[in-house]
């Protein structure tokens, strides 16, 4: 029984370490529109293209995110190793 318990901690504190995961694409994305609304700022006739741009990165930054959130699911509730 005490291997199990075992698997289970360091599961539950794998799953912690991957939703660290999480910090990166939100730093990322708050910089991004922060400098997309710069820009509109300074052009706004440009406003379409540069919205259309920083979702775009934002939605490809934010599959960094999506991936630890899975990585986390798996370790909690579908640990091969029980």
């Amino acid at each position: 029984m005490e291997g199990l318990d075992f698997i289970k901690a360091c599961s539950a504190i794998g799953a912690g370490i991957a939703m660290i995961a999480g910090v990166g694409p939100g730093i990322g994305q708050g910089f991004a529109a922060g400098k997309g609304a710069e820009a509109v700022g300074r052009q706004p006739e440009a406003q379409s293209d540069i919205i259309r741009t920083m979702l775009l990165g934002a939605a490809v930054a934010e599959t960094t995110g999506i991936y630890g959130l899975i990585v986390a699911l798996i370790l909690l509730f579908a640990n091969p190793f029980f």
